[in-house]
């Protein structure tokens, strides 16, 4: 007979969560730790830059940050070859960044500016940039899944050996696209590594209060994939764990789901104090015990890298943050008349919309003079 659990609301504590021994003999190479901590510390100071752009109401609709999830971020996009695709969830700043995104684009894009890396129409949940293979900053729940599914079924299709990263969040796995995406990913034998970031809540819910099975990364056995967990806020461990699976994808077909483990140190949203559902002692554990930075830090003091170093890097991606919002502040609105383009690819795309306008064949404008008139 089966039977029923019942589970309590587990408090997240900020000791190093178990970990799965990623599978294969795929070794990456040894992650350059300086250049991973100025990574990290460039998205920390971009996303406190953020924050505090949203407060003075310089950034319109939502805004999602990464604090504390740095090292899940920079080790996953390290671990990607020249040729891989990254799509990821709406928390996108860091991810974008990490991929090479200018911080000036970024940031011009938050603003809403023509400057931005998606022209100033996607804003801080729909961030895009293609040359930097970069597709997205999606703003529905688990939108990107059967997108980063076709783009790898894409790349088969051409001969490419390359291979799809889809970051998502832990929120985004009770979602019918989750299930249809790696369904397909697995019968088709699609190069694309889902990496679920779990930070332990779906915005105020958490992994254990709305998953059966809230070990996720067991999941994949449904669909006869590898499925792993590392540790999100140790870089290394990030970094080597993705390699391998990223790796398996490129030259195997074989996809994979990655949980990492992570904690983030806001809330949901900017608009979320994120103390509703959690308790100011768990936040202050993780950031005390397992800040990312703080832990790479540690081990190149450790290495002999002296506070002067260490102090130049900060300073370094200080400076890129000022640029970046001295940028987006010089940057032009976009003109109001172009809000039809890039919507469809076809040529007749300015004449379907000119029908939308004042004066446009439809006889807008006469109607309303008919109206002014009548009044």
């Amino acid at each position: 007979m089966a039977t029923t659990r019942r589970r309590s609301q587990a408090a997240r504590t900020g000791r190093r969560p178990e970990a799965v021994p990623p599978a294969g003999g795929h070794v990456a190479e040894p992650l350059d730790l300086r250049a991973a901590l100025r990574q990290m510390t460039l998205i920390r100071l971009f996303e406190q830059e953020s924050e505090r752009q949203y407060k003075r109401a310089r950034i319109g609709g939502y805004c999602h940050l990464a604090i504390g999830q740095e090292a899940a971020t920079v080790g996953a996009v390290a671990a990607m070859g020249p040729e891989d695709l990254l799509l990821s969830s709406y928390r996108s700043h860091g991810l974008a960044l990490a991929k090479g995104v200018p911080a000036t684009t970024v940031m011009a894009e938050l603003f809403g500016r023509q400057d931005g890396c998606a022209a100033g129409r996607g804003g801080s949940m729909h961030l895009l940039d293609p040359a930097h293979n970069y597709f997205g900053g999606w703003g529905i729940v688990a939108g990107q899944l059967p997108i980063a599914a076709g783009m790898a079924l894409a790349g088969v299709k051409e001969g490419k050996e390359l291979a799809v990263l889809c970051e998502l969040g832990d929120g985004a796995v009770n979602m019918g696209a989750w299930h249809e995406a790696l369904n397909l990913a697995a019968v088709w034998k699609l190069p694309v590594v889902f990496a679920v970031f779990n930070n332990g809540y779906g915005m105020g819910t958490s992994v254990e209060q709305s998953n059966a099975e809230p070990e996720i990364y067991k999941r994949a056995a449904a669909f006869r994939m590898p499925g792993e967990r590392v540790d999100g806020q140790d870089v290394e461990a990030t970094h080597q764990a993705t390699y391998a699976l990223l790796e398996r994808a490129r030259t195997e077909r074989q996809p994979a789901v990655l949980e990492v483990m992570t904690y983030r140190l806001r809330g949901h949203s900017v608009a979320d104090a994120g103390t509703a559902y959690r308790t100011k002692e768990e936040v202050a554990e993780w950031a005390e015990k397992r800040d990312p930075i703080a832990m790479v830090t540690e081990k190149l003091i450790a290495a002999g890298a002296t506070n002067e170093e260490l102090d130049e890097i900060e300073r370094d991606a200080q400076r890129e943050v000022d640029e970046a919002v001295a940028f987006a502040e010089a940057s032009p609105m976009p003109d109001p008349s172009t809000l039809a383009e890039f919507v469809y690819g076809d040529p007749d795309t300015g004449r379907q919309f000119s029908r939308m306008g004042p004066g446009s064949p439809a006889g807008e404008a006469a109607v309303l003079a008919q109206l002014e008139q009548a009044a």
